[in-house]
């Protein structure tokens, strides 16, 4: 899986398609019986010295201009473009986007026609600090650019001696909302793929512990399709965040209320639209 470049001396890194095979073979069937909804959490994924040399590339917080996110649903810190990253993050995202890692998606979700995106939409580089957080949600379903379907989300966490007190765990939630199924402490070189639906509610709600010095890293990649089941359709969203008992989140619908009213408001003559604003109120 690992080569030396013969020039450079730099790690040339290459998924094995015979090892890829071999974990499908292993997680097919536990990937589909999977609760509360189908996945698979793999330890030491990739070669060990790889994510290394990720995590020493890895950006502090304040080092590139990261996506900064900070409301009641999530605060945490999201990389903007593949330039922000190293030559080895950039190298094994690559790789994970490749024909090789497809064939090896396909097999172990039993899902045809996967299309991995190369723009890294909403994915890249996640960074949690200390008290941080990401509330239960359902993932946007649509890639706005590609004109395609969202299936499936491959997180690979870059937290070397991380202990459980840290918090930080992915929870995945059932359909219902009513308790969380599975508690994912987010260890170095751990990968967790899942399949996404609009019931597939995810993410680490409890804000973060970890020491001040200590922040939660992970790559993030999401795959796609052109359809799926036809169970699973929907109109597109972005994403739905979700509250626990007793819990106040973002109100995302409100956003989006507010920006269909600006839609009607531009053909709607003003005397109507004011007239049904004013009847809406009574």
């Amino acid at each position: 899986m690992m080569n030396l470049d013969s020039t450079t001396g730099k790690s040339m890194f290459f998924l094995d398609a015979d090892y890829l095979q071999n974990l499908a073979d292993k997680y097919t069937e536990s990937y589909a019986t999977a609760k509360p909804f189908p996945h698979v959490v793999i330890d030491n994924f990739l070669p060990e010295h790889i994510l290394e040399e990720v995590l020493k590339e890895f950006p502090q917080p304040g080092s590139i201009d990261w996506q900064n996110f900070s409301n009641k649903s999530e605060k945490k810190l999201a990389s903007k473009q593949e330039l922000q990253m190293g030559e080895a993050t950039r190298l094994v995202l690559y790789q994970l986007n490749s024909s090789t890692f497809v064939d090896f998606l396909e097999k172990l979700t039993g899902i045809d026609g996967i299309i991995s995106d190369p723009h890294f939409v909403g994915g890249g580089l996640h960074q949690i600090q200390p008290g941080g957080y990401l509330k239960l949600h359902a993932d946007f379903n649509r890639h706005n650019r590609l004109k395609l379907d969202r299936r499936l989300n491959l997180l690979l966490y870059l937290n070397k001696d991380w202990q459980e007190e840290y918090g930080g765990h992915l929870q995945l939630w059932d359909t219902e909302m009513t308790r969380c199924e599975q508690k994912i402490l987010p260890i170095f070189n751990r990968c967790v793929v899942f399949s996404t639906t609009d019931f597939s509610y995810h993410g680490h709600p409890d804000p973060l512990t970890c020491p001040e010095d200590r922040t939660r890293k992970s790559l993030a990649l999401y795959y796609y399709s052109n359809g799926r089941p036809a169970e699973e359709i929907s109109g597109g969203h972005s994403t739905l965040f979700k509250a626990r008992a007793g819990e106040e989140i973002e109100d995302t619908n409100s956003s989006n209320s507010s920006t269909f009213k600006k839609v009607l408001k531009k053909v709607i003559p003003p005397i109507l639209f004011d007239a049904k604003n004013f009847l809406s109120k009574k």
